[in-house]
């Protein structure tokens, strides 16, 4: 039989959960025949060991895809060489580090495909467990809406409430955008090209875990990093392009955040210039109220010595105008 589903789990330096990853995919129980595709970035501690002996272990069922170089800042490129590989008519993508709790989640994602054809993606839900001791919780409330479209994953603000953990794709785009590659998020993107597509559905059941750790991929954001900032915001005016400009007035207020977080990244908190510049950026896109207006022209784009110089002038013309 021709495989249906093909499970890709993107890795990099995870030797402390890959074992449970692949684990919890190989425990699932289906009508049909599945494929598990462990793609790895080169990693540097032990996961390429273990991807090997899984290999060994279940041959033609585990398959390592393993790259012979670091394939680069993000997992986007892992994902789409590992995604050349998959057969199945389905795709269920996981991290290295999290992994599935239910041995029906491929069973009833593959379900709800075949039946919903004219959906491109379907979803879980998801619980969220912390490393450093916070309490765990599911991701999504009993009102999350049972399908999305687009309009549901564009605002002014970044939305997310899908784990990677938890999708099931169509396998049904060819070849993915360069702007793809360069994004150092691979859900977001991903979600919009699949969206473009048909709806995606939603089922309730709490069947995988999001592991927040210190090698997990949400580590990688760093909002006090303007190059990190930088690659935010081409990857929504990439998506801006991708949608014909018809969602621009909310991202422009979105990338507006990015801009304002980079008046106080570690590469332009102490230089005037060009912070100056990317101040005027951000009152453009945001517009913000006047109050706010005033603080970032005061703080950001006067400089301070003639902030100064101001304050003192204003202080002599009023001591002036102070009758004697």
């Amino acid at each position: 039989m021709k495989v249906k589903v093909s499970v890709l789990i993107i890795t990099y330096n995870q030797q402390r959960f890959i074992r449970k990853a692949i684990d919890s995919a190989l425990a699932q129980q289906t009508s049909f025949p599945i494929e598990i595709l462990v793609g790895d970035d080169f990693s540097s501690d032990g996961t390429r060991a273990i991807i090997q002996e899984y290999e060994q272990l279940h041959p033609g069922l585990v398959k390592g895809v393993l790259h012979p170089r670091n394939m680069g800042k993000n997992g986007g490129i892992n994902f789409l060489e590992t995604l050349k590989l998959a057969a199945g008519e389905y795709y269920a993508l996981m991290d290295g580090d999290d992994y599935w709790t239910n041995d029906q989640k491929l069973q009833k994602q593959a379900d709800f495909l075949d039946a919903h054809p004219d959906y491109s993606t379907v979803f879980h839900n998801a619980l969220i467990t912390y490393e450093d001791g916070t309490p765990a919780h599911v991701l999504n409330g009993p009102e999350t809406k049972p399908f999305f479209t687009i309009d549901d994953l564009i605002g002014e603000e970044e939305i997310w409430f899908m784990a990677t953990s938890s999708t099931m794709y169509r396998n049904s785009i060819r070849e993915y955008p360069a702007w793809f590659m360069e994004s150092v998020s691979g859900d977001i993107p991903r979600l919009i090209l699949k969206a473009k597509q048909g709806k995606i559905g939603y089922l309730p059941d709490v069947m995988s875990v999001y592991r927040k750790n210190n090698n997990g991929t949400s580590f990688t954001d760093k909002y006090d990093d303007a190059n990190f900032l930088r690659n935010r915001i081409a990857m929504y005016e990439a998506i801006g392009r991708e949608l014909a400009g018809k969602y621009d007035d909310k991202l422009k207020r979105n990338i507006a955040r990015y801009y304002r977080w980079m008046l106080d990244s570690h590469q332009y908190r102490d230089h005037y210039y060009p912070r100056n510049l990317l101040a005027i950026k951000y009152l453009r896109l945001a517009k913000p109220p006047e109050d706010e207006w005033k603080e970032i022209v005061q703080e950001y784009i006067v400089p301070a010595p003639l902030m100064r110089l101001y304050s003192a002038l204003a202080i002599r013309l009023g001591q002036l105008r102070r009758p004697g």
